[in-house]
């Protein structure tokens, strides 16, 4: 289904990744923090809103913060559960963070 949205973009003025699909912007809000990423709120319209638009588009974003070479801090639950059905992106949380 991100096939056919847009690329996904680090908008660092509003401290968010989007991603426009068919009309409509998809989000995760961010705060960083030193060599963190804290990963608090996830955002989807309704119109876009299923459980593989969510998937993928949380994997595209964690890939790009792996390119970053950052850990991440998940504060929002749907990203928190995404993380412990992910067994590949546990390994970006700080040391000592367990979820």
């Amino acid at each position: 289904m991100v096939e056919t949205a847009e690329q996904l973009v680090d908008n660092d003025f509003l401290r968010q990744f989007e991603i426009k699909m068919n009309g409509h912007l998809a989000k995760i809000e961010y705060s960083l923090q030193e060599r963190k990423i804290f990963l608090t709120k996830l955002i989807v319209p309704e119109e876009i809103d299923d459980a593989s638009f969510k998937k993928e588009f949380m994997a595209a974003v964690f890939e790009e913060i792996q390119d970053r070479n950052l850990s991440v801090m998940p504060t929002c639950p749907a990203i928190a559960k995404f993380v412990r059905s992910n067994r590949k992106y546990k390994r970006m949380l700080p040391v000592g963070v367990r979820i």
